[in-house]
C-alpha cells in the first residue's frame, strides 16, 4: 500500500496529533508498533487493553489526518497493523519535539515552566489541579470509570470517562492531574440552599448579570477559582458563601503539566 509523501515544505497535520495531553501513552502504542510488535504485543508493553491500543492509534490518525498504521488482516491473532511512512513522521517529530522540549527546560531550569498545562488552549475557564484517590468501574464490565478526586480544598469530585480513556491517561491513586470544565456546565447556588454536599465551596468575588443567567465566580476554599452561572437574578453578592455543582459528565481530566 502506497503512501504520501510530503516534501519538507509542505505543511501536514501531523503536528495536531501531538497536542493532546494524552498523547504520550498514544505514541508509546504507535512506537512499539515501529518496532514491530502486535497489538496485543504493545497493548501489554504500554499497560493497556487490546481496544484502548487500537483506539489510541485510531485517534492519532484522526488527529493527524493520515494513515499512520496500515491494517493486516489475517495471521496469528486475526491480524495487526504496520505503521505507515507518516507513521515514522509522526515519530521522528515527536522525537524531535521532546529534545527541544528538554533544551527549553534545561535554560530555564528552577524557573516555574511547565507547571500548569502551558502548551494547553482551550475555552474551558475552569482548570483546577487534583489528584486521583480512586478509579474504578461503574458497575463490573462496564465501560465507564468512575474518577474520583481531591481538590486542594479536600473536597471529592467525580468524572465519569471511559475505561479505555482512563488506561491511555494511565490515571491511578495519587496521580497529579488537571480537571476542566466548562463555565456553562456549572450551577451556583448560594450555601444553604440546597446545593448537595461533596460539591465546589467557595465566596463569591464577582458577579456578571446576564439577561437569563448571571455568571458567578466563586474564591474556592484551599485555592483556586471556579465559574458558573446562576439564574438571574441571582441574590447573593461579592462575599457570600456558595457552591458550585456539576455533574461528572462534565469534567474533564487532564495530565498535569
Amino acid at each position: 500500500m502506497a503512501t504520501r509523501q510530503h516534501p519538507p515544505s509542505q505543511a501536514t497535520g501531523l503536528p495536531r496529533a501531538l497536542a493532546d495531553a494524552s498523547a504520550d501513552k498514544r505514541l508509546d502504542v504507535l512506537r512499539h508498533v515501529a518496532a514491530g510488535c502486535s497489538i496485543s504485543q504493545a497493548a501489554r508493553q504500554v499497560g493497556i487493553s487490546y481496544k484502548a491500543a487500537w483506539q489510541a492509534l485510531d485517534t492519532l490518525s484522526n488527529l493527524s489526518g493520515e494513515p499512520l498504521v496500515e491494517r493486516i488482516v489475517g495471521g496469528v491473532g486475526g491480524g495487526g497493523a504496520r505503521i505507515t511512512a507518516e507513521g515514522l513522521r509522526l515519530l521522528a517529530l515527536a522525537a524531535e519535539l521532546a529534545r527541544a522540549r528538554q533544551q527549553v527546560l534545561a535554560r530555564f531550569a528552577g524557573g516555574a515552566i511547565g507547571d500548569g498545562g502551558l502548551g494547553l488552549r482551550t475555552s474551558m475557564r475552569n482548570q483546577l489541579r487534583c489528584r486521583v484517590l480512586r478509579c474504578a468501574p461503574l458497575a463490573p464490565g462496564d465501560p465507564m470509570v468512575a474518577v474520583t478526586l481531591a481538590t486542594p480544598g479536600g473536597v471529592e469530585l467525580v468524572s465519569s470517562i471511559t475505561q479505555e480513556s482512563a488506561d491511555l491517561l494511565g490515571l491511578a491513586p495519587g496521580l497529579a492531574v488537571l480537571v476542566l470544565c466548562k463555565a456553562t456546565a456549572v450551577t451556583v447556588a448560594l450555601a444553604g440552599a440546597g446545593a448537595a454536599a461533596g460539591r465546589l465551596w467557595g465566596r463569591i468575588e464577582r458577579l456578571s448579570p446576564g439577561a437569563g443567567q448571571d455568571e458567578v465566580v466563586l474564591a474556592l476554599d484551599g485555592g483556586g477559582h471556579w465559574v458558573g452561572f446562576a439564574p438571574h437574578p441571582f441574590h447573593g453578592g461579592v462575599g457570600d458563601a456558595a457552591v458550585a455543582s456539576v455533574l461528572p459528565a462534565a469534567l474533564v481530566i487532564g495530565l498535569a503539566g
